[in-house]
């Protein structure tokens, strides 16, 4: 296959967390009972009028300007025309001329599988709009769910700037992060509060873009990253053989992991805008604006990065934490706790981090709890950083920490009266360890015998010393400071060798 050049741009749909439609009082919320939420408005009767939810306009403007794009002095909307089976207006109110977010910018920077990934991605337009509803297709038969009807949606067009499937993915997820952390999403791909078109040429270097493909409704960033690469190759083959790629739209079929024709793509002309004439021009007003800008945060990418610099953690690590806002705020708030407790920052931050991303993830996944909801455990992040604590001042052997964690969980109650209760404090009185040693010596005789024939053979000889450590913290209940009792079983094999 001859060398060729990709340009993919995206087009990114993005379901706002109002409480309403964007243009009538129905409710706006996911899996209730088909056709239960709509209204004259949003099922396009005669002679009704739509008002602008301003807070899809607040919400709209807030990711706008999180892609660092510019907010008009004035945006209005328009009617695109277009057959909708399942929009019974046949028209869908959108943005066109003036859409609320302007020439902004993204940059993409991380890995994605094996491939280092650090480029700037403009972004083109975020545009408000509303929602279609939904077609359920069984046999011959094709039902309508209007309930999707008229929901706020926010479009996110990037311009083509992207050349392979994994940048894509990369962009995907990247946003995801960032519109659930301003929470005017929840980015729930699988329910399609987050779903994806890609446009996709290829010619070759140095002659621009080729003949565009859409690919239609991705719905996780896996498949954006799969179909890419396909229509990549499939036009490689066309453009290889001598023929002509064709303007169309397409979908990927997951099964068959292939793009498959669709309809031939339409042009902006196709859809006859023309200014909405019930809805006025929106000139945002500075109280707005501040609102807007009040609304922003700290970024995922940010996070990351100061995570990093800050608690010395690694890129991996940095990411897997910053990847959930509820996350991220309980990790800070444990390495707070913990820092009060007399840790070093950067050794409490690592520790918090590697409990969270191991046995705190277990845990939630094994009550079913999202990442997001940390929040609703009985484990506080003071109640983590005592642990932590307790562990790295030799209070509390690594065995009996996880003791406490999960009793922790299953109670809310202070890890200290736990401890006390439990009798899980860790031993470090050397003489109530040598007791146990003598214990140990006593009904495991051979087991020293045989390290001490080991001689140099350090292998086989740190083998059987390891054991006799595991018999000595089992007499003691797991409280044994294992290298006092490494220690001290050590000195009694060499006393007997010499003796």
């Amino acid at each position: 296959m001859a060398q060729y050049q990709s340009f993919i741009g995206l087009e990114v749909h993005i379901h706002l967390l109002t409480k309403t439609k964007v243009f009538c009082g129905c409710p706006s919320s996911f899996g209730d009972e088909p056709n239960t939420h709509v209204c004259p408005v949003c099922m396009g009767y005669p002679g009704v009028l739509p008002s602008l939810n301003i807070e899809a306009m607040r919400m709209g403007c807030t990711v706008a300007r999180a892609l660092n794009c510019t907010i008009p002095e004035r945006t209005w909307f328009e009617r695109k025309q277009y057959f909708y089976p399942d929009m019974t207006k046949n028209y869908q109110i959108s943005q066109f001329a003036s859409p609320l977010g302007q020439q902004g910018w993204v940059d993409l920077e991380g890995k994605n599988g094996s491939q280092a990934i650090k480029k700037r991605v403009r972004i083109k337009e975020c545009h408000l709009e509303e929602d279609a509803g939904k077609m359920i297709h069984t046999g011959t038969v094709s039902l309508l769910d209007y309930n999707r009807a008229g929901v706020s949606l926010l479009e996110i067009v990037t311009e083509p700037d992207m050349e392979t499937g994994e940048e894509a993915e990369l962009f995907i997820r990247q946003l995801r992060r960032t519109v659930r952390y301003l929470g005017v999403c929840d980015g729930n791909m699988e329910e399609g509060s987050l779903r994806a078109d890609a446009n996709v040429s290829i010619n070759l270097p140095g002659k621009g873009l080729g003949k565009k493909v859409e690919i239609k409704n991705l719905n996780s960033s896996r498949f954006v990253r799969l179909g890419l690469n396909y229509e990549i190759n499939r036009q490689g083959e066309f453009l290889d053989a001598g023929r002509a790629v064709v303007q169309e739209t397409r979908l990927w079929n997951e099964n068959r992991d292939q793009t498959e024709p669709m309809r031939q793509k339409e042009n902006a002309q196709d859809y006859r805008y023309f200014p909405e004439p019930d809805l006025p021009v929106f000139t945002p007003e500075a109280a707005f604006l501040k609102r807007v800008e009040e609304s922003l945060i700290e970024l995922p990418q940010a996070r990351i990065k100061r995570f990093e610099k800050e608690y010395g953690l690694n890129e991996e690590h940095a990411e897997l934490i910053s990847d959930e806002k509820a996350l991220a705020d309980y990790f800070e708030e444990a390495v707070s706790a913990a820092a009060a407790l007399g840790l070093v920052k950067e050794d409490g931050a690592n520790r918090i981090a590697n409990w969270l991303l191991s046995d705190i993830r277990h845990i939630l996944a094994r009550e079913g709890t999202a990442v997001s909801a940390i929040g609703a455990l009985k484990l506080l992040p003071k109640h983590l950083a005592m642990i932590v604590a307790f562990t790295v001042q030799g209070k509390l052997s690594g065995k009996n920490a996880k003791q406490t964690l999960e009793a922790v969980v299953e109670s809310g109650r202070d890890p200290e009266l736990i401890i006390t209760e439990k009798g899980w404090e860790q031993l470090t009185d050397p003489a109530k360890i040598a007791e146990a040693v003598k214990s140990v010596y006593a009904s495991e005789g051979a087991v020293f015998a045989e390290a001490r024939a080991a001689g140099d053979n350090l292998k086989r000889r740190h083998t059987l010393t390891a054991f006799l450590v595991g018999k000595v913290l089992a007499v003691t209940g797991g409280r044994a400071d294992p290298k006092i009792a490494g220690a001290q079983v050590e000195e009694l094999i060499l006393e007997r060798s010499e003796a």
